[in-house]
């Protein structure tokens, strides 16, 4: 089953691009979840979820949507002593999402300065082991993880490789098409070369919207990493001025006409 979303969902400048003019701030989910059945919720980085947030999200959701939660600025960015206590608290509040079979996993999205060595590929499976039953996907930005000897280390723990779209800038990741558990991730950044180092604001690194053409060169890695996966989530990331809407909707349309139009596409 292929879910496809964006990046987050409450953003104010979605307000008029897609959302209604006046739209509150929690009214957001129930009309994102009016058309899209998959979401990577962002907030979570900055801000450990409690129980009642995360069961107030699942009750304006329908059955069957999926949530992608991403792990705590603490557990993958400032690497805190605490980060086993903070994965308990993680999934202690995630457990209405798990109780009503809508939590598509844990992304831990770790920052280019997170290198493969023996010490950090250890961390991975202390993770996979703190946040287990829950599936952990794993997103890299340094291209040194992008080595056969990882991508067998992740199957053997049934540890998700996230796939990305994103500049092909000096030691930033290929864009190859690698599943390593029952579970398939893909990711869509955008492609600013001249912004993504240098940029004022953290969304003009991702203020970009993806041609048809570009898109449709995932076609076939798709195709690829799709085969024999329980569930694919394609998350778009380009999110200035839902931006990644346009980009989510075009995606749809582009792989129902493609050869995967006899797999069941959400939305």
């Amino acid at each position: 089953m292929i879910f496809i979303g964006t990046a987050g969902y409450s953003y104010r400048d979605w307000i008029g691009p897609y959302y209604p003019p006046g739209t509150a701030s929690d009214k957001m989910l129930e009309l994102y979840a009016a058309e899209f059945f998959f979401v990577e919720v962002n907030a979570t980085y900055y801000r450990l979820p409690d129980w009642k947030m995360i069961k107030s999200m699942e009750r304006k959701t329908p059955p069957g949507f999926q949530f992608v939660i991403k792990a705590h600025e603490s557990i993958t960015h400032q690497y805190s002593q605490d980060y086993l206590t903070n994965c308990r608290k993680f999934k202690q509040a995630l457990q209405p999402l798990d109780e009503n079979e809508k939590l598509g996993g844990i992304l831990a999205q770790f920052p280019y300065s997170f290198q493969n060595n023996e010490a950090n590929r250890k961390y991975l499976l202390a993770l996979k082991e703190a946040f287990s039953p829950f599936p952990l996907i794993v997103e890299f930005r340094r291209r040194d993880w992008q080595q056969e000897a990882v991508f067998m280390l992740l199957k053997e723990n049934s540890i998700a490789y996230t796939c990305v779209d994103e500049p092909q800038l000096k030691g930033l990741m290929s864009p190859l098409a690698i599943r390593t558990a029952q579970l398939a991730y893909l990711r869509f950044h955008g492609r600013n070369y001249t912004t993504w180092w240098n940029h004022k604001k953290p969304y003009e690194r991702y203020n970009y919207l993806y041609s048809h053409e570009e898109l449709t060169e995932w076609v076939p890695k798709i195709k690829a990493i799709n085969q024999g996966a329980a569930k694919l989530f394609i998350s778009f990331n380009n999110h200035f001025q839902a931006q990644a809407v346009a980009n989510a909707r075009m995606m749809q349309k582009i792989l129902k006409k493609a050869e995967l139009q006899n797999d069941k596409i959400l939305p």
